[in-house]
């Protein structure tokens, strides 16, 4: 099971976000909080490491990535997919 507290820890790595990570709400925007596609590209590595996923190319997109939530419920799709 995938935590927004799974999710805030792997954003306080993250440059631009970890003076606020734990700020964030499950729904703010997290390149409106400072993710650029560079980050973005980190947080999706730093996710497949922690979790020992891959995500397949159809969940790489700005929305995968752009709030905690969509974090968590891209995070737990691949995870359930695995698991099928």
């Amino acid at each position: 099971m995938v935590t927004s507290d799974d999710i805030r820890t792997i954003l306080g790595s993250n440059e631009a976000l970890a003076p606020v990570a734990q700020q964030i709400s499950e729904d703010d925007s997290l390149f409106d909080r400072g993710l650029d596609s560079f980050g973005s590209v980190q947080l999706m590595l730093a996710l497949e490491e922690r979790f020992g996923i891959e995500f397949p190319d159809e969940f790489l997109t700005r929305r995968s990535f752009s709030t905690i939530r969509a974090i968590r419920e891209t995070v737990s799709a691949v995870l359930q997919s695995v698991a099928a």
